[in-house]
C-alpha cells in the first residue's frame, strides 16, 4: 500500500499553495471501511481516494472525507490518475469504477481529464432556495438576473447559486447551517456559488462543511455540473471550453478547465503536483 499527497488542479503560475489537496491510496485492498475513513481523516484533506484492483487501464475507487464515504470527488480523481501515470505506468486512458458510475480518465504524469458521468439538471424548490441562501447568508437579490439556481449532479449532487458581481468577494456562509441543510436533504456536495466573468470564465466558491472544511478550493464534479447546467440552459454556445477560477478566498486558487460538447458528457481537465 502506498500514500500519495497531491494538488490537483494547480495553475499555470508557480505557487506551492495553488490548488486542491488530495490523498490518493494506491494498492488498499487490506484496508476496512473503517480503515479507510481512519486514513482520510488522519491525512486531513476533504477527500481521500483509495484505489483497488488496479491495472493498466482500470482501478476501482472509493473516495472519503474525513466524515464519510461519497460516490465520487473530482480532484481526488485528477490526481488518481496522474499518480497513476508516475507511479504504475498507466494506459493512456484508466478506466475507474466508482460509487457514482463508470469514469474515463485520461492521464499524464502532469494533468488528467476526467469525463463525467451523465449529468443531470434540475429545478429548485423555491422553498429550497430561500433555506439555502438564508445559510449562505444571502438574498434573492444577491442572484443572478438570467442563471436560476438549480441541482446539478456530476458525480456528487450540488445546488447550484449563480449571483451577481460582488457577492462573492462578501460570501461568509454559515457552515453548521449548511451542514444541516445537507442532512436533511441528502446531498454530499458542496454549495457552488458562481459568478459570471465572461461568456466562458467563471469565479467559484465553495462551501463544504461535509468534507470537514469552510471552503472548497477546486471542485471538478461541480465544474462538470456548471457545464451541464450553462448547455441545458442555453447560456452558452457549443461546443465551449470553460475556465472556473476557484480558491483564492481560501488561499489555494486552483483552475479547472471544462469541456462542454454539442450533447454527451462534459470533461473536466486540471494538472496535478505531488506535494
Amino acid at each position: 500500500m502506498e500514500i500519495l499527497r497531491y494538488r490537483s488542479f494547480t495553475t499555470a503560475t508557480p505557487n506551492r499553495e495553488s490548488g486542491n489537496p488530495a490523498g490518493v491510496v494506491l494498492d488498499a485492498e487490506e484496508l476496512s471501511d473503517a480503515d479507510m475513513l481512519r486514513t482520510a481523516a488522519e491525512l486531513g484533506f476533504s477527500e481521500t481516494a483509495f484505489l483497488t484492483g488496479i491495472e493498466r487501464d482500470a482501478a476501482r475507487a472509493r473516495y472519503f472525507t474525513p466524515r464519510a464515504e461519497i460516490a465520487f470527488c473530482g480532484h481526488a480523481t485528477i490526481a488518481s490518475g496522474v499518480a497513476l501515470a508516475r507511479r504504475r505506468n498507466a494506459a493512456s486512458v484508466v478506466r475507474l469504477t466508482t460509487n457514482a458510475g463508470l469514469v474515463p480518465v485520461e492521464v499524464t504524469t502532469e494533468r488528467a481529464t476526467l469525463v463525467a458521468i451523465d449529468t443531470t439538471v434540475e429545478e429548485l424548490d423555491g422553498g429550497f432556495v430561500d433555506e439555502l441562501l438564508s445559510a449562505v447568508r444571502l438574498d434573492r437579490r444577491d442572484l443572478d438576473p438570467v442563471m436560476r439556481p438549480a441541482l446539478v449532479h456530476g458525480g456528487n449532487l450540488h445546488p447550484l447559486l449563480p449571483v451577481r458581481g460582488g457577492v462573492l468577494e462578501r460570501l461568509d456562509h454559515d457552515g453548521d447551517a449548511v451542514l444541516d441543510l445537507q442532512n436533511r436533504h441528502g446531498w454530499d456536495g458542496t454549495v457552488p456559488v458562481v459568478h459570471r466573468l465572461s461568456p466562458t470564465r467563471f469565479a467559484s466558491r465553495n462551501p463544504f462543511p461535509r468534507g470537514g472544511i469552510r471552503e472548497d478550493p477546486a471542485t471538478g464534479s461541480a465544474a462538470a455540473g456548471l457545464g451541464a447546467y450553462l448547455r441545458a440552459g442555453g447560456h452558452i454556445d457549443v461546443p465551449a471550453v470553460l475556465t472556473v477560477d476557484q480558491g483564492a478566498e481560501a488561499g489555494r486558487p486552483s483552475l479547472i478547465v471544462v469541456e462542454v460538447p454539442r450533447e454527451g458528457r462534459v470533461r473536466v481537465t486540471g494538472t496535478a503536483e505531488e506535494m
